[in-house]
């Protein structure tokens, strides 16, 4: 089958298996990471860690990629099934030369695909468009040929999610964690794992929703972005009297949170949370948050004395920042949380942990220290359909001409008393509007004021989507 290029994205691999990605597809491409890693790393013989999600198709694309950089002289670490923070984790922390990770995120059950990351001195390089992806695109499409080689062997490696829990508590100093009602739904995915570990170490009562590992997801898509996937979670919660929510994504590397009233906790918030607790140990550091939203982590932040860096919203970008300027903290309006201590990428055991670590000290339940740290009102993603976003984004640019314009990603324009941005999405045909200010009728009022101008150019509003 012929590799559909439009698999290749801006951080990652994702495409319909079977349609656009399968086993001779997979080979392909290992065989250019393969050949890119050992370009980069300067020899053949390198660690490779491995992991695959709960996806149907993984364990068979898992099988392929191992044969490949078996055959082609590399140490294979075998992580086996694994959440990808937890295989940023093992990646960072055990020092392997690179790692792939087999998994489609939150994508609908049909899709698969693949993230892969390369171990630097600074931290984690996730590959992406800017740091190799089209290059790797270019081998996997012509083919590329390995010269053989002594063959590579395989180790397989336990106790991850054990080591990066004990790993979490060191880090935030074995907080004293209060008895806390918690509620999780991973939707079926692979933040199971490391939530059901981690109370066992910690003095929590867990309300398990959709645990079981299913790539089939039965309850509902692994994407916590789409308010209706929050639905069944927030009524439990209050059912339950629980003190909080969490809702992981497919992967497990985005973590939505839900307060004791059923509400969302704006992923704002809980990175200034975060950075409070941070900056307290390790003082004047930077922390890294995405253009969409930033009038409250500036805030916190500040008032805390660290410094405050904006990057491109994706992933890929972000960890890439955080290890140019070996920034503490990063957080990302869809509720990526970032770490230096993790070579720059996500750990959501460290982010539960810092979380309940604050809340025990605080002896307040969550919308209340919740409350204390808004300090603006965000729209939430507004999402267009439009064939060509770019006279869109002439028209924003020139309507709002009299604020001030950052076009490091599409546009953002702030005024004294609110700002906007404006972007194409890394991963579909969307462009994706946001509007922040310190008043929520003034949040409204532009959010409504741009949909009519993004809707009169022949933009159709969708739901959902990050």
């Amino acid at each position: 089958m012929a590799l559909n290029p439009k698999i290749f994205k801006a951080y990652d691999i994702r495409g319909v298996y079977q349609k656009d990605l399968d086993e001779e597809g997979m080979e392909k491409i290992i065989r250019a990471i393969f050949t890119f890693f050992s370009k980069k790393l300067n020899k053949n013989n390198f660690t490779v860690g491995l992991g695959y999600d709960m996806r149907l198709s993984s364990p068979s694309l898992f099988k392929v990629a191992k044969n490949v950089f078996i055959e082609a002289g590399a140490t294979v670490i075998n992580l086996d099934l694994i959440s990808t923070p937890s295989f940023y984790f093992a990646v960072s922390k055990y020092h392997y030369n690179a790692g792939v990770q087999i998994t489609a995120s939150h994508n609908p059950k049909e899709y698969a695909g693949l993230k892969f990351v390369l171990n630097t001195p600074q931290g984690l390089l996730k590959i992406g468009k800017p740091t190799g992806m089209q290059e790797i695109k270019q081998m996997a499409i012509k083919g590329v040929k390995i010269s053989k080689s002594q063959p590579g062997t395989v180790i397989k490696k336990t106790g991850i999610v054990q080591d990066e829990i004990k790993n979490a508590l060191h880090y935030f100093d074995n907080p004293s964690i209060k008895p806390f009602k918690i509620v999780a739904d991973p939707a079926n995915g692979m933040g199971a794992i490391y939530i059901q570990k981690l109370a066992k170490y910690l003095p929590i009562k867990l309300v398990k929703m959709n645990f079981d590992l299913d790539g089939s997801f039965p309850a509902h898509q692994a994407d916590p972005m789409q308010p209706e996937n929050l639905v069944d979670l927030q009524k439990r919660v209050l059912e339950e009297k629980a003190d909080l929510g969490l809702a992981p994504d497919g992967d497990g590397d985005r973590l939505f949170i839900i307060d004791e009233k059923g509400k969302v906790v704006t992923p704002s918030i809980i990175t200034s949370i975060l950075a409070q607790e941070l900056l307290k140990k390790y003082p004047g550091s930077k922390v890294i948050v995405d253009q969409k939203y930033y009038l409250t982590t500036k805030k916190h932040v500040e008032a805390n004395g660290g410094e405050l860096l904006i990057s491109r919203t994706g992933h890929a970008y972000v960890t890439q920042l955080m290890n140019q300027t070996q920034a503490i903290l990063g957080g990302e309006g869809s509720a990526h949380y970032f770490y230096r201590e993790i070579g720059g990428a996500e750990s959501q055991v460290m982010t539960i942990v810092g979380l309940l670590k604050m809340l025990s000290e605080q002896n307040k339940p969550l919308s209340e220290v919740a409350d204390s740290f808004k300090v603006s009102y965000e729209s939430g993603d507004m999402n267009f359909v439009i064939e060509n976003v770019e006279p869109v984004l002439a028209m924003l640019r020139n309507d709002y001409a009299k604020g001030e314009l950052s076009t490091l990603d599409g546009v953002a324009i702030d005024f004294p008393d609110w700002r906007l941005t404006a972007r194409s999405s890394n991963t579909e045909p969307l462009l994706r509007v946001t509007v922040e200010s310190k008043n929520p009728q003034l949040t409204r009022q532009k959010a409504v004021e741009i949909t009519k101008k993004v809707l009169y150019r022949g933009g159709k509003l969708k739901t959902g989507g990050h």
